[in-house]
Parts: structure tokens; C-alpha cells; sequence
């Protein structure tokens, strides 16, 4: 699934390749990940200008003309690519963008599992998902005081308190697991249970991790790419994420891989132990 250093990587591609652009016409192909019918979308879109692309957490914004706003949440496995008009639509292609420059910008998504919200600018934060998202992981937005309170009113464990989108945006699990390993924390452990020092180093660890995979241009373990087509490279430097079995870099000890909140969850036993009682 695209997380945030992916989503960032897909709006710097498609700033630079449809920015400024305006959508002639539309084709829906495939209604259920819109929400409104297709006939309505299509129209809707139809003569808007693409002024500017944005992000918060894992959610493109799409900035249009006369105040709209077009959401997309790539969920799985979508993406998006541009396109000299006339190509041949992929099988998984399900919205096409035709543009002013005779180019398409595509939605493509094996699983279908992605979704588009066009709405107003004002409605834009009312949306599920984008009501009660937490803070960007950056070193204004996700403050030590702002963390401390959350992890310590919790009581959760801490791979499913990174995972909620709530507590801090565009987190999932690859950089969960990638953050924890570097902070030395058991992803079981109690959030009520960390130390001061613990939180900070997490909080530190957290915001460099993110801006070293937004630099790396993401991660592909899948099928992830760019709005260029290309696949990111953060993968050749994870330390934990998908190495189960493999010897730790810090003590050589077998990583390991569990379920936490429902996510297959690699990590080191030795460098990460659980202090105190396993939270719910």
C-alpha cells in the first residue's frame, strides 16, 4: 500500500506533468470508486482546470477550478500515469483524463480498492478519513509534547497506535516497522509504557525515516511507481521490513515476523523487548 513518502513521490510527478493542464473530458469505467455516478463525475470534470496537486497523510488533493477539489486515496495498489492520447488502455484502467494537450492523465488499479471524492474546497476536510487526521510527520507538525500526550493516553500497542491515522498521518507498515527497529521498541509495547527519551527518539526517528523514503522516491515491494513509471528505491535500504529470517545488522539475530493489528510485523527480539504488560 502507497504510504506517505509514495503519495509524496506521486504528487511531485503528476505537479510536474499535468499542473496548469484542464480536463477536456472524462471516462468513468468503473462507478464504485467514485462517489457520485459516473455520468455526474465525468460531467462535473469536464472543461476544469488542474491548478495544483497537493497531499495530506496518504490522500492526494487535487485542486480544480471554481473551487473543487478532487480527493483520491490510492488504498492498495493504485496509480497514476500520463500518456500520449490514443494509447491503448491498460486492463486495469479505470479513469481516464483527457487533456488539453492531447495527453491522458490514467487511474490504474489492479485491486480497485482506490477511491475519488470530488467536492467542494470547503467539504474537502468533512470526507471520512480526512475529519480526524493527525498531525504530518514533520518536525513542526509532530511535536514531543503533541506525541507524549497521545502514546500515554492510549494504552494501545505501538504499531497499532502508529498505524492509525488519527495519531500521526501517512504512516503504514512498512515505515512502522522500519521507525521501531531504529527506536529499539518492541512493536507489542505499550504506548503508556515508553520514556521520555524513547518517545523522542521514535519522534526523530519517524520524521527522518519519512524524508529519507520521500528522497529515495518511495519504496517498491509490489507494484508501486511514480507518475513517471518508474519504481521507487528505498527498498535497497530497509532494515527490517520483509527480512524475516535474516540476520539483524545490529546483533545478527534472526528477525522475526508476527501479526500486530491485523499486519504481518518484522522485528528484531533481541534489540526490541516489551517492557511491562502487553497492551490490548
Amino acid at each position: 500500500m502507497p504510504e506517505l513518502p509514495e503519495v509524496e513521490t506521486i504528487r511531485r510527478g503528476l505537479t510536474n506533468l499535468v499542473q496548469g493542464t484542464t480536463i477536456v473530458s472524462v471516462d468513468a469505467l468503473y462507478p464504485k470508486m467514485l462517489n457520485m455516478p459516473a455520468k455526474e463525475f465525468e460531467n462535473m470534470l469536464a472543461g476544469k482546470e488542474i491548478l495544483q496537486i497537493d497531499r495530506r497523510g496518504k490522500y492526494l488533493l487535487i485542486r480544480l477550478s471554481d473551487d473543487y477539489t478532487l480527493v483520491s486515496h490510492l488504498r492498495m495498489e493504485g496509480k497514476y500515469d500520463v500518456v500520449p492520447e490514443g494509447t491503448e488502455n491498460q486492463k486495469h484502467t479505470y479513469v481516464v483524463f483527457y487533456l488539453n494537450d492531447e495527453r491522458e492523465l490514467r487511474y490504474n488499479d489492479t485491486r480497485k480498492f482506490g477511491k475519488m471524492n470530488l467536492v467542494k474546497d470547503s467539504q474537502v476536510y468533512d470526507l471520512s478519513g480526512l475529519n480526524k487526521i493527525g498531525p504530518e510527520p514533520t518536525e513542526e507538525d509532530l511535536t514531543f509534547d503533541y506525541l507524549k500526550k497521545q502514546l500515554h493516553k492510549s494504552h494501545r500497542k505501538i504499531k497499532a497506535f502508529l498505524l492509525d491515522q488519527s495519531n500521526i498521518a501517512g504512516i503504514g507498515n512498512i515505515y512502522a516497522d522500519e521507525t521501531l527497529w531504529l527506536s529499539k521498541i518492541h512493536p507489542e509495547q505499550a504506548t503508556n509504557y515508553l520514556s521520555d527519551q524513547e518517545i523522542e527518539t521514535l519522534r526523530k526517528n519517524i520524521i527522518k525515516e519519512i524524508q529519507l523514503a520521500i528522497k529515495g522516491h518511495g519504496t517498491t515491494v509490489f507494484t508501486y511507481k511514480n507518475a513517471f513509471g518508474e519504481e521507487g528505491s528505498f527498498q535497497n535500504h530497509l532494515h527490517v521490513y520483509g527480512k524475516k529470517g535474516q540476520p539483524c545488522e545490529r546483533c545478527g539475530t534472526p528477525i522475526e515476523k508476527i501479526k500486530v493489528a491485523q499486519r504481518g510485523t518484522s522485528f528484531c527480539p533481541y534489540c526490541q523487548r516489551v517492557r511491562g504488560d502487553l497492551s490490548e
